[in-house]
């Protein structure tokens, strides 16, 4: 309150100063005199009574300001500690569970790797049984004619080259579909002129397709395939037809041969 006091008083003074330079001015004795003046009445003598009243607010701020500045800092400090063990808690905690999370992916990886060998092992078994494929010859060794007959027969392929499943049968010359599925099946024939050659592959006792070929003399040579859709049990072979032959040796001219294409369901 008195410094504020003191500050008004202190602009009073400038401003009775510069209102006086703009009227007229004063000389530098003058204005001396006018702040000394001034400061007669800012600053009176100091009694015992001020000088007590400022010893007591000195005093009081010792008394009431430094401790109080001590205790908030015990009291920062005290806080300070407490979180760095809750941060230190926390700490602990966390790479507790990060340890227990990587155990868990650690132990679903391990699940799924195993999963997954397992699933390409069943892959594989199914897969090993689709795999069908057959491939013969008509002459197991040596050379010689086969017809004519008076009536068709069923060729039976007797070298066999491939017959992955056991589809084939070299006894009869019959293929038999243990899945249901699209197969492809080809067949080539060879003979000597004068005589016809053909030959058709047959679906359960239907003729699909047929290979031929005819000239009075040299070689002769025809080849047919088709794709067909079997059911489990259909059954698939070459005839002969009547009054024709076919000739074969160890060139292996006439052959049979089938595959599956792709399962069906």
């Amino acid at each position: 309150m008195k410094a504020l006091v003191c500050i008004l008083l202190l602009l009073e003074t400038f401003v009775f100063v510069v209102q006086q330079q703009v009227d007229g001015g004063l000389n530098e004795n003058e204005i001396s005199q006018q702040i000394s003046s001034e400061d007669g009445r800012q600053n009176p003598p100091q009694t015992d009574t001020l000088r007590a009243e400022a010893s007591t607010d000195s005093q009081q701020y010792c008394d009431l300001g430094i401790p109080d500045i001590h205790a908030a800092l015990r009291e920062l400090t005290a806080t300070v500690t407490e979180q760095k063990e809750n941060i230190r808690a926390l700490e602990t905690q966390l790479r507790e569970q990060q340890t227990f999370i990587l155990e868990e992916l650690n132990k679903k990886n391990e699940e799924i790797s195993n999963l997954t060998l397992s699933q390409v092992e069943e892959l594989r078994k199914e897969n090993r049984d689709r795999e069908i494929a057959f491939s013969a010859s008509m002459m197991e060794s040596g050379s010689g004619y086969i017809g004519p007959f008076p009536t068709e027969i069923t060729l039976t392929y007797k070298k066999v080259f491939t017959n992955i499943g056991n589809a084939y049968n070299p006894i009869t010359g019959i293929f038999t579909a243990l899945l249901k599925g699209a197969y492809m099946f080809r067949v080539s024939v060879y003979g000597v002129g004068g005589t016809s050659v053909t030959v058709s592959i047959v679906k359960n006792g239907e003729h699909v397709v047929t290979a031929y070929d005819n000239q009075p003399q040299n070689a002769l040579n025809s080849s047919n395939g088709v794709v067909l859709i079997l059911e489990v049990g259909d059954v698939v072979y070459v005839r002969l037809w009547p009054n024709t032959r076919i000739y074969d040796n160890e060139n292996k001219h006439c052959t049979f041969s089938g595959f599956l294409l792709f399962p069906l369901r």
